[in-house]
């Protein structure tokens, strides 16, 4: 419920703080005085548009703040859906800055305007004329009877495996334009994949085939310079080995002398040794060469192949070949298990659509039951509210289409006159009759659903005085089981609140401003005096009033 209301800087209204309580409040002035203002302030707690236009003074701030006890409320999964910290005492607010830029929070909180609408429309309903249009709605008309039908739960198990079953249905035509592309590739990716299995690619393997390469084309000059440099470190007239030898020998003679011949020795020996072991290489090398020309042949049409590939596919490495293969492979795997994925997925959404159809059937059955409910209430309560003669006629019919909450089209035709003809609401009803329908709506929805807050904005607009007596006792009734408030010009319905606010204009320092106050028992009397009689009070209308009070 709204417990407080705190407005600064917004239309006529300068600065404005006020406390509520539960149960039936009322709020009446003076035409033009100011109402509209109030309710366009709530609006914007609860996500209305903002518009600068609005804003008293443009070169400062305007605040909007309303505090929720929202303890029976059960919205704590709404608050971890939004990811907002929840407080039973909640706090929602408004800013439009003078640069036309406008802030919403939730307990301090930044949201954006989608989750204050979210949040608001379940703590708070303003009900205008332009509301009223809402009866002709057929999610509005689904809402009512599935509150008494008590869909909620069943309503959710659909909306969830609806959800699912759309997202199936576009997997598997996703899945079946695959195939159909898929196809029309498999032949060519077939083709490239048996190319890069057929030259049996191995990592790192380009290196080494060009290595063998230049081997085997150049072994005769490899084997020319081998020898040669054998000779050069092995002759024993020119060879280095040898002369080396000869240098050790004769400086194994000095390296008593001292440290410093000793050192050359030891470098020496150390030259000579690193001279043994590349020698020794040579040999090795010079040992094992050997022309094969065939195997030269080989290697050369395997580095074409490489590179025939390697430009056909655009890369540079054997790695990146084996890539392709790769992803090929996979291409060519998915479009010869499309079938059997298809299937798989065919028969996922054939489950999911018999679940929606017992889902939907129970939905229509619990809604059927309660009809013949839900008619007589609205009737009886449309009879005390000069409509005597008010008919429903409200029928389902199932469809073969899952629609968002089940497969039943509704019809909600309405009759206002004896022998009258059943006719959609809108063209049967006229705008009086379609308030005092939706009051008996929201009475019934009352007693099966927990409402926020509802206001009620001059809903006894064209009713007589004895007509509004009845929309008071509803209204009182609401009440006891949530808070009401009702904006109302009629004597009858504003005796009959728990509390009373007025809202008139005032000058202060030649500017006027609108203010809201609480009524005092006194000040009540005068006010219904002054709603039946006019300006000039009488006792006759001070009598009347306190008549109606108590």
């Amino acid at each position: 419920m709204l417990t407080q209301l705190s407005i600064k800087n917004y239309a006529l209204i300068d600065e404005l703080h006020v406390s509520f309580n539960s149960g039936l409040t009322i709020i009446t002035g003076e035409t033009g005085a100011g109402k509209s203002i109030l309710l366009g302030g709530l609006s914007l707690i609860i996500g209305k548009r903002a518009d600068l236009s609005s804003v008293k003074d443009a070169t400062k701030k305007c605040v909007i703040e309303a505090t929720f006890d929202i303890a029976k409320y059960n919205l704590k999964s709404l608050f971890n859906s939004e990811d907002l910290d929840y407080e039973s005492l909640t706090i929602l607010r408004r800013e439009i800055l003078p640069s036309g830029k406008s802030r919403a929070f939730i307990n301090d909180t930044p949201v954006n305007l989608d989750s204050l609408q979210l949040l608001g429309e379940r703590l708070l309903d303003i009900h205008s004329q332009h509301q009223t249009l809402q009866l002709t709605n057929d999610n509005f008309q689904f809402q009512i009877i599935d509150a008494l039908a008590e869909n909620n739960d069943v309503l959710n198990q659909y909306k969830l495996a609806l959800k699912t079953f759309k997202k199936l249905v576009v997997e598997l035509e996703t899945l079946q334009q695959q195939k159909s592309e898929a196809i029309k590739e498999l032949d060519y990716n077939l083709f490239l994949l048996k190319e890069l299995e057929d030259a049996k690619l191995v990592t790192g393997e380009l290196d080494t085939l060009e290595s063998e390469y230049e081997t085997l084309n150049n072994i005769e000059e490899i084997k020319d310079k081998l020898s040669h440099s054998h000779q050069l470190l092995s002759n024993d007239d020119i060879g280095v080995v040898s002369h080396l030898t000869e240098v050790k020998s004769q400086l194994s003679k000095l390296s008593g002398y001292g440290t410093s011949y000793n050192d050359i020795f030891n470098r020496v020996t150390s030259s000579l040794i690193e001279l043994d072991d590349v020698l020794s290489e040579i040999e090795s090398l010079e040992a094992n060469l050997e022309a094969d020309p065939n195997r030269l042949e080989v290697v050369n049409l395997k580095l074409q192949t490489l590179h025939n590939l390697m430009q056909k596919h655009t890369v540079s490495s054997v790695e990146e070949l084996i890539e392709i293969k790769d992803e090929l492979t996979h291409k060519v795997s998915v479009t010869e298990n499309l079938d059997a994925t298809i299937s798989a997925k065919a028969d996922e959404i054939k489950a999911t659509e018999q679940q929606l159809k017992i889902l939907s059937e129970t939905i229509h059955a619990n809604r059927v039951g309660v009809i013949p409910n839900l008619i007589n209430q609205l009737e009886s309560i449309l009879a005390n509210l000069g409509m005597p003669n008010a008919k429903f006629n409200i029928a389902l019919e199932s469809s073969n289409t899952f629609l968002s909450n089940g497969t039943d089209v509704l019809q909600f035709l309405f009759s206002a006159n004896k022998g009258g003809q059943f006719n959609d609401l809108k063209k049967a009803a006229s705008g009086g009759e379609l308030s005092r329908i939706m009051l008996a709506i929201k009475s019934v929805l009352s007693k099966y659903t927990q409402l926020p807050t509802i206001m009620f904005d001059e809903i006894d607009t064209g009713v007589s005085g004895e007509i509004s007596n009845k929309m008071a006792q509803i209204m009182q009734e609401m009440s006891k089981a949530m808070q009401v408030f009702t904006i109302t010009h009629l004597p009858q319905i504003a005796a009959k609140g728990d509390s009373h606010f007025k809202v008139y204009k005032e000058d202060v320092n030649e500017v006027t401003q609108t203010q809201l106050k609480q009524l005092t028992a006194d000040e009540r009397i005068v006010e219904i005096a002054q709603m039946l009689g006019g300006a000039n009070v009488s006792n006759s209308a001070i009598e009347h009033a306190k008549q109606l009070l108590n």
